[in-house]
């Protein structure tokens, strides 16, 4: 990776949909050489993938909290068992197995608080592995940037 690479990732991380002529002005190659280098960090898998920045507050979802949870005990059953658990769960936004008095921090996204205490009292409490849920309604986002710092 160069300056140019850089530069690229740069201005997709703002804007994903981004044709190859924008980027080569912001950049300052041309397109055919912007397309080339795209192909190349799109192979390498350095970028990922392309998607559109959602406004949960505006499609109804503007209640989040982040939950810390516990399991009973560990094993690579039971922990793989919970992963698919989480992978299944819509308002499981991110999920991270993590260090310190936790277990797993879960990133959630609900309609509103009923929303929120149906899917812990519904679906996460009831779970067999999970021994402990701790909860904190986010109040106010203070930052929330995607991406990389680069």
């Amino acid at each position: 990776m160069d300056r140019f690479d850089t530069a690229i990732l740069s201005a997709l991380q703002r804007d994903g949909a981004q044709t190859n002529a924008a980027l080569a002005e912001v950049v300052g190659l041309s397109a055919s050489q912007i397309s080339r280098r795209r192909a190349a960090l799109e192979d390498a898998s350095i970028i990922e993938g392309y998607s559109a920045h959602l406004s949960p507050t505006r499609l109804g979802y503007g209640f989040r909290a982040i939950i810390r949870v516990n399991l009973r005990d560990h094993g690579q059953g039971r922990e793989e068992d919970f992963a698919r658990f989480v992978a299944s769960q819509p308002m499981i936004r991110s999920a991270f197995s993590v260090s310190g008095d936790a277990d797993y921090v879960l990133d959630i996204r609900a309609r509103d608080l009923e929303g929120f205490a149906d899917f812990v009292h519904r679906h996460l409490l009831p779970h067999p592995q999970v021994a402990q849920v701790r909860s904190e309604i986010v109040l106010k986002t203070l930052k929330d940037e995607r991406g990389v710092p680069l």
